[in-house]
């Protein structure tokens, strides 16, 4: 029960990044043990240090700190571990030990453009996965060829000290809450595993939850910038890795490479307004499944009413899935939203509506798990946990309690007819998160960085395209590229926009002003 839906690319994409990395070993299978900031693999320096000269001084440990690679047990891979301070206002006072991932670059090392830093969203999704099991072997062999490939685990999120809260069983029972209550009683219950799930987060992660703003991760790819040799960083954020590249532009303009910033956020908006666009986002993307599946001879569902009202036959009486947790509203909404992130899993959502129309919650109960990271053990993965402790620190919460949300309920559900109510409840989380927000939300310009590209999608349910229209206006140095199509994301989508981003990523050619694919 994220606070709303992660700005994250769909599990579709991820479904080969299962590999864990227990069983690193020393050693670094293409030589050398070690970079640092002055070493190996770094950029030519015919512009600016890689460790900045107004660094100050408490920092200068962690920029001239060395990696020693090793071995992640995955082919091709290496990690090393980063020391960054808690606290970038009180460095050495303590720190975290935060996990990088690289494979180098497969062209000869004399045409090597630096590093390629990816982020898939989140908040909380572990870059290290994506790096892995997509990015690191499904990113255009051009782009493979020139830059190493490079991802870190935000702090608090996957192999970089991950937030903590509860345990599998507990979670089971928390993603079954009724969120969209019907009478004061449901409301109180609603509020109390919110507060309670927060309290657990609180308990079991103590202060590392006051420092996993985004503007500290934006941080982190400097240090790590800077480690790795590179005097700019080029980088690939979708979804909230938009957030945190745009943040990284804001902050050190000067050190702006070539960021691509796809499936964009607009950091303007206040979170009850962020919320209400993004419902409307998964209702229009609802809209374009339910086209594309209407003609099919075989369509389980023949609109959103008829999805209301399955959703609302759930609530009186979930359905069996054949194991002990059954098929709830809840699990039903976050099922259908999943499958919305991605036009390859349409085909998937089909197959469940039909299934649960046969009374078989299942399918769609899978889907569900995916959404939530579980595994068949029944395990959760860190963003569940991340995802609502960044985003509460970011931003003050959008509504305060369960009258504030009565009163916004007529707007989300005119947003969204289907999901509204789901996302108008869901913002209490923040409301009930044990540590207040330290970040507010305003506006980016990047004065002076080079070339950026942001990249919206027309009919993108988790950041809707008027949010990269709008990140690509405050940002002084942005071209916008559009792709009109379905899914969150658009790179690897479409030949067109892959062809733009490449031009962009090997040679800085940014595409004319209004280019759409």
């Amino acid at each position: 029960m994220p606070v709303t839906r992660p700005f994250r690319v769909p599990a579709v994409a991820l479904t080969a990044a299962a590999v864990l990395l227990s069983g690193c070993t020393t050693g670094d299978p293409e030589g050398g043990a070690s970079s640092s900031a002055a070493g190996q693999g770094a950029e030519p320096t015919d512009g600016p240090s890689p460790v900045p000269e107004d660094l100050p001084e408490e920092l200068l440990p962690y920029y001239e700190q060395e990696l020693s690679w090793r071995d992640c047990g995955v082919p091709g891979f290496q990690c090393a571990t980063l020391t960054a301070p808690l606290d970038y206002t009180e460095a050495g006072a303590a720190d975290l030990q935060l996990t990088v991932s690289r494979k180098r670059a497969t062209g000869p090392r004399e045409e090597r453009i630096g590093s390629l830093l990816v982020n898939p969203g989140g908040p909380g999704a572990s870059a290290i996965d994506y790096l892995q099991g997509y990015a690191g072997v499904g990113f255009p062999e051009p782009v493979r060829a020139g830059y190493d490939m490079v991802a870190l685990d935000a702090r608090g999120t996957g192999r970089s000290e991950p937030v903590e809260c509860w345990d599998g069983s507990a979670m089971d029972a928390f993603t079954q809450v009724d969120r969209t209550p019907d009478d004061e009683e449901e409301e109180e219950a609603l509020v109390a595993a919110l507060t309670e799930f927060g309290e657990g987060c609180g308990a079991s992660s103590g202060r590392l939850l006051e420092h996993i703003s985004t503007d500290e991760s934006a941080r982190d790819l400097d240090l790590l910038r800077a480690v790795l040799g590179d005097t700019h960083l080029h980088y690939y954020g979708v979804s909230y890795g938009t957030q945190l590249g745009a943040a990284y532009a804001d902050l050190f303009p000067e050190r702006v490479g070539r960021l691509v910033l796809d499936a964009a956020i607009d950091p303007r908006l206040d979170a009850l307004e962020r919320d209400r666009q993004q419902a409307a986002g998964f209702e229009t993307a609802l809209d374009s499944y339910l086209a594309d599946c209407g003609a099919q001879r075989d369509c389980p569902v023949g609109d959103a009413a008829a999805l209301t009202e399955l959703f609302e036959a759930l609530d009186e009486e979930p359905l069996p899935t054949g194991e002990d947790r059954r098929l709830t509203e809840s699990l039903a909404t976050t099922g259908v939203a999943q499958a919305l992130y991605s036009p390859a899993l349409w085909p998937q959502l089909s197959d469940a509506l039909r299934a649960a129309g046969d009374g078989d919650g299942a399918p769609l109960l899978a889907l569900a798990d995916g959404y939530h990271d579980r595994d068949a053990a029944g395990s959760y993965g860190t963003i569940m946990f991340a995802f609502p402790a960044i985003s509460c620190l970011d931003a003050p919460p959008a509504l305060g309690d369960a009258a504030e949300v009565r009163e916004a309920l007529d707007s989300f559900e005119e947003a969204s007819p289907t999901f509204g109510r789901d996302f108008a409840w869901a913002t209490l989380m923040c409301a009930t998160w044990p540590v207040e927000a330290k970040g507010e939300p305003g506006p980016v310009t990047a004065e002076g960085a080079d070339d950026i590209l942001v990249v919206g999608t027309t009919r993108d349910p988790a950041t809707p395209y008027a949010w990269a229209e709008g990140l690509a206006e405050q940002l002084e140095s942005a071209t916008l590229l559009t792709f009109d199509g379905d899914g969150h994301g658009a790179y690897g989508a479409d030949p067109c926009v892959d062809d733009a981003i490449g031009a962009y990523l090997l040679s800085g050619t940014v595409p004319e002003p209004g280019a759409r694919c």
